[in-house]
């Protein structure tokens, strides 16, 4: 389905963004994902995916730095040839109510959610546009859409994402780019697992239970895939029906 593709991943070492990783890779893309800085679980991921027959590297950087990201997709470029598909996948939460939030708690969720993905969009930009063709994938959530108290940081930062999907869809509609958004809700993860056990949470899904970091992977496969070239600047949830 995505032989001879290259695929960027960002927060691509554990969790959704490993998951997302491994599917596109079992589908022939080849994979360079970022990752922040653990080392085991890229070498982990990076092993796994090589065994798979696919070419693969791991790179470590800060998605908060515009100079890193830029740099490491420049590297990206060189050692894989190119790039097709970019999935904006790092994130970070540090959840406060707003009076005891710092400002810096803010600013690097912001950052790392938001401006990343600005950061690398803006670096496969000019390459997208020149090979007049590319899909985009941010992975938002239902924060960003409803809200969610102790989480004022996150759910703006994924809220912008949204906004920031829209805007690039526009911009590159007409170079053949197709640029949308996935909003998960309670995704099964290292992230969540502190509410695995809430039942409260459960029973406000109408499914009754947390998503699994693969069924994000099948959507950003479809979004990835020539099956979805008509689509641009959608948000689609994956959230067992709870933002509905």
């Amino acid at each position: 389905m995505l032989e001879g593709k290259v695929a960027v991943v960002t927060g691509g070492s554990r969790g959704i963004g490993a998951a997302i990783c491994k599917l596109l890779g079992k589908n022939g893309a080849n994979i360079a994902f970022l990752y922040a800085g653990n080392t085991q679980k890229a070498e982990e991921t990076q092993n796994t995916l090589e065994g798979m027959g696919i070419k693969a590297k791991g790179y470590q950087c800060n998605v908060a730095d515009a100079a890193q990201v830029a740099g490491v997709i420049k590297q990206i470029v060189s050692d894989f040839g190119g790039i097709h598909i970019l999935v904006n996948n790092a994130g970070i939460t540090k959840d406060k109510l707003i009076p005891m939030m710092k400002v810096e708690d803010f600013d690097s969720v912001v950052d790392t959610n938001l401006k990343g993905a600005f950061y690398t969009i803006k670096s496969v930009y000019p390459l997208f546009l020149k090979q007049k063709s590319g899909k985009i994938i941010n992975i938002s959530s239902v924060s960003g859409l409803m809200g969610n108290a102790g989480q004022a940081n996150y759910s703006a930062s994924k809220a912008g994402l949204v906004g920031l999907t829209k805007s690039v869809a526009k911009e590159l509609a007409s170079r053949g780019v197709c640029c949308n958004a996935i909003a998960p809700g309670f995704i099964a993860t290292d992230m969540t697992e502190t509410f695995t056990g809430n039942e409260d949470i459960k029973n406000a899904i109408p499914m009754k239970r947390f998503g699994q970091a693969e069924d994000v992977a099948k959507l950003v496969l479809f979004l990835a895939s020539d099956a979805s070239d008509y689509i641009t600047g959608e948000v689609i949830r994956i959230d067992g029906g709870m933002a509905m």
